[in-house]
């Protein structure tokens, strides 16, 4: 029966040992709860709230759109805020959500009316739905960059601009 005890009492030793050297970090399941946040925030269009979750000098990468640089917080609100005029009735809906880390991956679906113009291109009335993958990295707690893909073709063939018009509008 000592010998039982005895070896109890080192498992217990034992245990306590790993645990105190090695602590469980949560810093994914809190990352992943800002990401959600965010999302949540965005699909409200409550834009200021995103200070509390987003760096303020975020960058945000994109092969799909190469001419929008995006190096600051406030740029980022102001791109949201374009979509936002752009499809006023857009609305993301999440699909998976990964986290590891400092970083955050997540698939998700946006889909939208263009009831608004898209820099020069006039609203067309359309329905967009787009399959969205982002890749967030993660920096006291915030987001500080994020990489974004999505398919330019399928939203602009839905949209009825791709491909586009025939120059000299003849056929």
């Amino acid at each position: 029966m000592k010998t039982l005890s005895v070896a109890c009492a080192l498992i217990i030793v034992l245990v306590i040992a790993i645990m105190s050297c090695c602590p469980v970090d949560d810093t994914a399941a809190r990352n992943k709860a800002v990401a959600l946040k965010a999302f949540e925030v965005l699909n409200n269009g409550d834009y200021d709230a995103l200070d509390e979750l987003v760096a303020s000098n975020y960058k945000r990468h994109c092969q799909a759109t190469p001419d929008i640089a995006i190096e600051s917080l406030e740029q980022f609100k102001e791109f949201v805020k374009s979509w936002e005029d752009a499809f006023p009735d857009m609305k993301a809906e999440l699909h998976h959500i990964i986290a590891e880390g400092d970083m955050v991956a997540a698939y998700l679906t946006y889909t939208g009316t263009n009831s608004g113009a898209m820099g020069n291109i006039p609203a067309t009335g359309k329905l967009m739905d787009s399959k969205t993958f982002v890749l967030h990295r993660f920096e006291n707690g915030k987001i500080a960059e994020s990489w974004v893909t999505w398919d330019n073709v399928a939203i602009l063939n839905q949209l009825g601009l791709f491909p586009p018009a025939a120059a000299g509008g003849g056929e």
